[in-house]
């Protein structure tokens, strides 16, 4: 008999459970529920609803959640649900977050409602892909949807999601990290031992049916139709049932869980961390929490009836951040927990400095002036690597990149000053080229001249008016653009002071735009440049929270035996730049199956010539069973012109080295003012 990886103790595992759906169409899902508990059991579930092949999941490995464990121990079921067509649920799938996928959400939560192991009570809960589901499946209101917990979500695909940045392509992470991993993995094959008679004809429909999301994510450059329908910012009225949302600062999704908080008017409650993007109790930066046990408080207050109390806590909780020396591959994050009992927060206020003279960052605005910077389409190497996914990429001491930026600082502050929201940098800026995009960087500078990155953002400033309609610029014509800054926490401490970069580029997480330029900043009562802080007092409005610490050991990846990789490279003789991010990682999932799997992309720009920017992003995963090594390999190539993204994508699958399917997309994509 197969031997699964073991389990914690009082948790079992149900492989395989069939959920039809409204055209009949079946989705595969495994049930994680307490031990002692028979298929009569009838207790609340949790449906984690996502695409990342359920059967491939074991304890311990970075992304396997502990409320899989967690939540059987309390009293709860656990339903991981493959999305139709990937893993060993039937279909076809051909995008991400499409309403078919919606629809299936909304059946399979009824379905399992209906269950003699279940009570009625359906809750869903996910981190990232599940997060959004999670959300938009709210938005068709099951009737047993009782609550859902999004962790590191969005709100809105276009402007908070991982593939534009203030309506700007982005460039290493959807090649080298997630759309390319789903051409792959969604050409898996599914295990014959849980999907039994249909094992063949599910692998042979998703080969069949396999499209690249990428292509058409790049041929959507605009906001529009393509992106709105998942888009709850949009109708968060439709969310009737209560949300806990999860965050992280330094997580991809920082602006979504307060944005929403605000337009909802459901019982809700948001939690946000110092942390990237993975689970609060092993995510870097810490501090790492137990927010199991969190969220067994929630669902034991809107499933059982329980008094946990955590209905009575201030409903937003988050973590105030303060400087510390900017290691990339550091552990946590020195400041404290904090509590607010509304939003905005009692005694919010803006504080308003104003860019002058002599790099200065001022409370009142000077003499009239500009400053000119020239467009480097290589700054960004210090700002870290953008997280939805990858473990690692925190950012360091930004004094490099701000060697090609215009900088403005404060003098040193005479006494603290907090923040908790959205910073936003209104800029009088003009350029010789007609497109261009400008960065605007929050920095806590130590008294020792180190500069730490607080929050960023970036605008395109085609889009300085609309994200649907973009328009040129007429070079050398002033322009303001209100450029908005990522939402964050920070206590800013006396003595530090507080700057300002200003540049056009943010790589390689942001593709370059295509010209060369001459950019100007300009100051002063007729153009008043200034940099808007949300200003919050030095203590919540609420008790702060209390949280038990994670009970997780985490360990620098540097200190791995075979650590990642992540090497910025200059050539000296031509000047170009290359950024080299690679991350392998194996697990067994029982006595007969290893996975390993490598996500890798090279990036390269020319300085000189920011259009002929290129990434190469490959992914390997390989499924290691006896007498049978499966391997799905994906390289993406993207090389971009004046006027084109010209796109290669080879999909190879192999059975014990033996070629057995081979497929490949080839597309020109017009650039549209990126």
């Amino acid at each position: 008999m197969l031997k699964s990886i073991p389990l914690p103790p009082g948790v079992r595992l149900v492989k395989n459970i069939l959920i039809p759906t409204r055209d009949g169409v079946r989705l595969a899902a495994d049930l994680y529920m307490p031990a002692d508990a028979g298929m009569e059991a009838r207790l609340p579930v949790v449906m984690d609803y996502i695409p990342y092949r359920k059967d491939e999941v074991a304890p311990g490995i970075i992304w396997s959640p502990s409320f899989y464990h967690y939540l059987p121990q309390h009293g709860y079921i656990v339903a991981r649900v493959d999305i139709r067509g990937t893993g060993a649920s039937e279909g076809i799938n051909v995008d991400e977050y499409v309403q078919q996928e919606q629809e299936d959400g909304y059946d399979a939560i009824e379905w399992i409602a209906r269950q003699p192991w279940c009570d009625g009570h359906v809750n869903m809960m996910g981190a990232s892909y599940g997060g959004f589901t999670a959300l938009q499946v709210a938005s068709h209101a099951p009737p047993h949807l009782t609550s859902v917990i999004p962790v590191y979500f969005t709100d809105d695909r276009y402007t908070d999601d991982c593939h534009y940045r203030g309506g700007l392509l982005t460039m290493y992470y959807d090649v080298g990290w997630y759309g390319g991993r789903m051409i792959a993995w969604n050409a898996m094959p599914p295990y014959p031992e849980w999907s039994g008679d249909n094992w063949a004809q599910i692998w042979e429909q998703h080969l069949a049916h396999n499209e690249p999301y990428l292509l058409k994510w790049l041929n959507h450059q605009t906001d529009g139709p393509y992106w709105r329908p998942a888009s709850v910012r949009d109708f968060p009225e439709r969310i009737k049932c209560p949300v806990f949302m999860i965050g992280g600062w330094r997580d991809g999704y920082p602006n979504p869980p307060l944005r929403l908080y605000q337009a909802l008017s459901v019982p809700r409650k948001v939690l946000i961390g110092p942390w990237n993007h993975a689970w609060p109790d092993r995510a870097i930066p810490g501090p790492r929490i137990d927010y199991c046990r969190e969220v067994v408080r929630w669902l034991d207050h809107w499933c059982k009836g329980k008094d946990t109390g955590i209905m009575d806590e201030p409903p937003i909780a988050i973590y105030m951040q303060s400087y510390q020396e900017p290691i990339v591959d550091r552990l946590d994050t020195v400041g404290a927990w904090r509590s607010e009992i509304a939003w905005p927060p009692s005694g919010a206020a803006e504080k308003v400095l104003y860019l002058g003279g002599d790099n200065s960052l001022r409370e009142k605005s000077g003499a009239d002036g500009d400053d000119l910077f020239e467009y480097n389409p290589a700054v960004g190497v210090t700002g870290g690597l953008w997280s939805g996914g990858l473990p690692y990429g925190l950012p360091g001491d930004q004094r490099p990149d701000e060697a090609f930026s215009l900088v403005y600082t404060t003098p040193p502050l005479e006494e603290d000053v907090c923040i908790l929201g959205w910073p936003h940098a209104i800029l009088h800026v003009a350029s010789s080229a007609s497109v261009i995009g400008f960065s605007a960087n929050l920095c806590d500078v130590a008294p020792d001249g180190a500069s730490h990155l607080v929050a960023k953002g970036m605008l395109n400033a085609t889009r300085r008016a609309s994200l649907t309609n973009p328009q040129l610029l007429i070079p050398n014509e002033i322009y303001e653009l209100d450029v908005q800054i990522d939402c964050t926490a920070w206590r800013f401490e006396k003595g530090h002071r507080i700057r300002l970069n200003v540049a056009s580029a943010d790589w390689p997480n942001v593709w370059p735009t295509p010209y060369p330029a001459d950019n100007r900043v300009y100051r002063g009562s007729a153009r008043p440049s200034r940099l808007v802080l949300p200003m919050v007092s030095a203590t919540g409005s609420g008790a702060p929270p209390e949280f038990l610490p994670s009970p997780k050991v985490i360990s620098t990846h540097s200190s791995a035996v075979q650590p990642p990789k992540w090497q910025i490279i200059r050539d000296v003789l031509s000047g170009r730049t290359t950024a080299d991010i690679r991350y392998n990682l194996a697990f067994r999932v029982n006595d007969t199956t290893v996975i390993e799997r490598e996500f890798s992309s090279v990036c390269q720009v020319d300085p000189s010539d920011p259009a002929h920017a290129s990434i190469h992003g490959w992914h390997e995963c390989r499924s290691v069973r006896p007498n049978q090594v499966t391997q799905g390999r994906t390289d993406v190539v993207i090389q971009s012109t004046e006027t084109h993204f010209h796109i290669t994508i080879d999909l190879e699958i192999r059975v014990n080295d033996a070629p057995h399917f081979n497929k490949r997309w080839v597309e020109s994509v017009p650039r549209q003012l990126l």
